[in-house]
């Protein structure tokens, strides 16, 4: 086999563009440059958080589905989403950004993997001084991943399956009250202590009761937590955790990092790291001091009304000038959009 050396053959013949593309991707995919992707991310966000410091962090951590078209490497049938697919990892913070993620075989269990990919998270977060806060499903009611948690000072939110001593415990809100039922939600708490045969002490649980109308029986929902607050408080910080659905959704739509589609499994972890570089570039783009118009516009409208955009290339003398139509933005609404953009460099580090 010809060795490839800057485009071109040793042979002095130019090499083919299968031969480039396999050649940039054994790069890409060597284990020291899929590390740098890995961690390039947590990098970005250090540096705006830098720029703007926050008061507290909550990272919320989820998997996904990537449906898989083909026989590529890794995928595997799904019982849970019911389709061949990969069975990726995410985690966000609360800006929507996206701080680390991993791609998985399709049959793993939703937690499957999950040290390797909070533990560089939380070590990034560890030489800051701020709250720290963790949301999870009941996927992750994983013992060893509460004591990291209060070992590194986060308080948690993490639903918990229900089973029989947890029933037994709010038996009494069970009961269907006495009286003609009400036309709303009728909702009731319950927070005691409880200590699973896999824990090693006791930890608070929060128990939401809801009898809605026309139901039969109750809706039951289970949190365990070391958060301090009020119950009804908890459970609202907890159910803000479905923000994480919605930034995957974003992530789908918007830069299409369900496109899998490559034969080996690392080409894959590396076009999946690639696109999170993009969506990040997209969140950081929204945390931008933006015109009023344009806040509320998804990843999707940002890229089909600022990004993906026709112009026309007009050539002078001295200067290339891009004229845009103001159908989607204006002129003005776009030069304050470039000085958002100009003002999230971050400030230059210390010599």
């Amino acid at each position: 086999m010809r060795q490839i050396v800057g485009g071109r053959a040793v042979d002095g013949q130019a090499a083919s563009t299968s031969q480039m593309a396999r050649f940039e991707t054994d790069i890409l995919t060597s284990p020291h440059n899929l590390a740098a992707l890995a961690d390039l991310p947590g990098q970005w966000i250090d540096a705006m958080h830098d720029a703007h410091p926050p008061k507290w962090i909550t990272l919320d951590m989820d998997s996904s589905v990537s449906l898989t078209h083909g026989d590529q490497e890794g995928t595997a049938w799904n019982g849970h989403f019911c389709c061949k697919c990969y069975h990726p990892l995410f985690v966000f913070n609360q800006f929507s950004d996206l701080e680390r993620r991993a791609i998985r075989k399709g049959n793993v269990h939703s937690a499957d993997g999950w040290k390797e990919v909070l533990t560089p998270v939380i070590a990034h977060y560890r030489k800051r001084d701020l709250m720290r806060f963790f949301r999870a499903d009941a996927a992750f009611a994983i013992p060893e991943l509460y004591e990291m948690l209060e070992k590194e000072g986060y308080f948690y939110t993490i639903r918990l399956r229900g089973n029989a001593v947890l029933q037994q415990a709010v038996a009494h809100l069970l009961k269907r009250p006495v009286g003609r039922p009400p036309n709303y939600v009728r909702r009731f708490y319950h927070d005691f202590e409880y200590q699973a045969t896999s824990w090693s002490k006791a930890r608070r649980v929060i128990a939401k009761v809801e009898w809605h109308p026309g139901d039969l029986f109750p809706r039951v929902e289970f949190v365990v937590t070391n958060l301090p607050m009020d119950p009804d408080w908890v459970i609202r910080v907890y159910n803000q955790r479905g923000t994480a659905e919605q930034h995957i959704k974003e992530g789908k739509y918007a830069v299409n990092w369900t496109r899998l589609s490559c034969k080996r499994f690392r080409d894959n972890e590396v076009r999946l790291q690639l696109h999170a570089l993009a969506y990040n570039l997209g969140s950081f783009l929204k945390r931008a001091d933006l015109p009023e118009e344009v806040t509320d516009w998804s990843l999707t409208s940002i890229q089909s009304r600022l990004i993906k955009i026709g112009a026309r290339v007009v050539r002078h003398a001295h200067k290339i000038t891009f004229q845009l139509a103001e159908v989607a933005v204006s002129g003005n609404i776009f030069g304050q959009i470039l000085a958002a953009i100009r003002a999230l460099r971050p400030p230059p580090r210390p010599a």
